[in-house]
């Protein structure tokens, strides 16, 4: 499981004009239960993603097809993290 911590490097104008294709590149990989969620930081100077069923590597070529990154938008923190206590309602998203 991956933590995507995005930061923008540019004027909310900038990233207010990308936001429909960001939006778009999400949803193509909720579809592939790729993604679990996905926020606005607060305050708004980027975002964070949550992402299973991914190694390193692929997680890095997905994060390439994001309006976000290939505009140079944000940067892109990857935090692998292995979940060893939760809530049982997040077991669903641990377990395969």
């Amino acid at each position: 499981m991956f933590i995507i911590s995005l930061s923008y490097k540019k004027d909310i104008s900038e990233v207010e004009k990308f936001i429909d294709p960001h939006i778009q590149f999400l949803d193509k990989y909720y579809s592939e239960k790729k993604f679990i969620f996905s926020g606005r930081k607060n305050p708004r100077t980027g975002g964070i993603i949550l992402a299973r069923n991914v190694n390193r590597d692929s997680l890095q070529e997905i994060i390439k097809q994001d309006p976000f990154y290939q505009n140079e938008i944000a940067d892109y923190e990857i935090t692998e993290v292995n979940p060893t206590k939760y809530d049982e309602d997040f077991k669903v998203f641990i377990e395969k």
